[in-house]
């Protein structure tokens, strides 16, 4: 029982000073305690020991009212750094630091991830028509919504696309999301609400007020 409370501490240590290319920590050491009894908890009984992507979903869905079958999946590919289909501790951990405490350029670069649906470094139309199609609920006098659709894309693309290569780089999406950050999530939501988040930020920070 000692050991893996010291494993734990070591863990919380390592955890609170870890700053890497994707970014820092952003939680104080009480949070990251917290962070690791509830990831302990959600794992209780896992073989791997680790956070599997429905049980994720399920969270991302009841914490942070995300509905989005894609960009859930997306959000789980995003923490899931070392592709293994799950999350360790330190997924968990970073994953949530920039979910909820990120900075503008750690968010940007989150986004881009989940937006950038195969991964080959760019939002292409077709993934924007699929994100949209998605995201966007569809009006019944509508006669084909996916005309509206492809109209919006076009759009989208003439605001961010910069080079004009008629797809979005990371170059293209950053410096839209500088000049206005509105955009930022342009292709439906991936990171909480002002009050989804605080809402969990105050489950975290509850025992550490209580006990300071």
């Amino acid at each position: 029982m000692a050991t893996k409370r010291q494993e734990q501490t070591k863990l919380i240590e390592k955890l609170s000073k870890r700053k890497d290319k994707d970014g820092q920590c952003h939680f104080q050491k009480p949070e990251i305690e917290k962070l690791i009894m509830m990831f302990n908890k959600y794992v209780e009984g896992s073989p791997h020991n680790k956070l599997d992507r429905l049980k994720f979903r399920d969270l991302l869905h009841d914490m942070f009212g995300m509905t989005d079958d894609i960009l859930m999946d997306r959000v789980f590919r995003a923490y899931d750094r070392d592709n293994d289909n799950f999350l360790n501790h330190d997924e968990w951990v970073m994953g949530l630091s920039i979910f909820l405490r990120g900075t503008l350029e750690e968010k940007t670069k989150f986004c881009f991830n989940v937006y950038d649906l195969n991964g080959d470094g760019y939002i292409s139309r077709e993934e924007m028509f699929q994100l949209l199609k998605n995201s966007l609920i569809k009006q019944p006098t509508e006669e084909d919504p996916d005309e509206g659709i492809k109209e919006m894309v076009e759009l989208v693309l003439k605001k961010m696309d910069h080079d004009h290569d008629s797809r979005l780089s990371y170059a293209d999406f950053e410096s839209t999301v500088k000049e206005e950050s509105l955009l930022l999530e342009a292709f439906g939501p991936c990171l909480p609400s002002p009050e989804k988040r605080q809402a969990f930020l105050n489950l975290i920070s509850e025992d550490y007020h209580h006990k300071y």
